[in-house]
């Protein structure tokens, strides 16, 4: 995988941006969630890390048939604590769930560093597109408190991320795919698929990105593009 280059790719460019610890900050959230969810679990004999590797297997399961967001998330620990629970779970730790939950959803949109001038000026010279997943609702609450909707020529909410997902992307928005790039922090949901299905990416990492995306990188197909960005801001140099 190699750096972004120092000659920029011709305007006209489209521009798939992921939302989620790519524009803003959004696992971090997540983690004081879980952190406080093992401490109520408080379980008699398994350890903190035991408590979240359950979760974490739990959770990786549940999405498959439930999806993401805040009250997928929510289930699951409902589900978890029911099952580590040594008798039935009480009403103060269902409230406590509760709080847990809306902690999430109540969290400040925290915009990365470089993204929103970046963007502004990415729009100027290219079509930007927001491709997340997740609860669609959720979602877009979240772009709109962010001030970035303005920026985007489209938005895609999706219920998942993966190769056949970026297909009928393509098809849908008549991609071209040799113009268009797939940006984000997941290589499990950002890069891989995208790649995949014969798109160009950058991947920009995120110290904080969930555990259930973590993936090894694919090597970019014949003819594709795989840069690696460790700024935001450094996307301006290729684009």
């Amino acid at each position: 995988m190699r750096a972004l280059p120092q000659v920029p790719f011709l305007p006209g460019q489209t521009l798939l941006f992921d939302a989620d610890d790519t524009l803003w900050e959004n696992n971090i959230y997540f983690e004081r969630a879980i952190a406080g969810f093992v401490d109520l679990v408080a379980h008699p004999t398994l350890s903190s890390a035991q408590v979240r590797d359950h979760f974490n297997h739990l959770e990786h399961t549940r999405v498959q048939m439930h999806g993401y967001g805040t009250r997928s998330f929510r289930n699951s620990m409902t589900a978890c604590l029911e099952e580590l629970a040594a008798c039935d779970t009480t009403a103060e730790q269902h409230k406590c769930l509760d709080e847990l939950a809306h902690s999430i959803v109540s969290a400040p949109i925290a915009l990365l560093p470089g993204v929103e001038n970046t963007l502004q000026q990415l729009a100027i010279r290219h079509r930007l597109v927001l491709v997340t997943k997740g609860d669609r609702d959720e979602q877009l609450e979240k772009l709109g408190r962010s001030g970035l909707s303005g920026l985007f020529s489209a938005t895609e909410v999706l219920p998942e991320k993966h190769r056949a997902a970026y297909e009928e992307l393509r098809s849908r928005h008549r991609l071209d795919s040799a113009t268009t790039w797939m940006m984000g922090n997941s290589p499990k949901s950002d890069i891989n698929p995208a790649l995949a299905a014969g798109l160009h990416a950058v991947f920009l990492p995120h110290s904080n990105t969930w555990v259930l995306e973590h993936e090894l990188l694919i090597d970019a197909p014949a003819g594709r593009h795989l840069f690696r960005a460790d700024r935001f801001s450094d996307l301006l140099q290729a684009f």
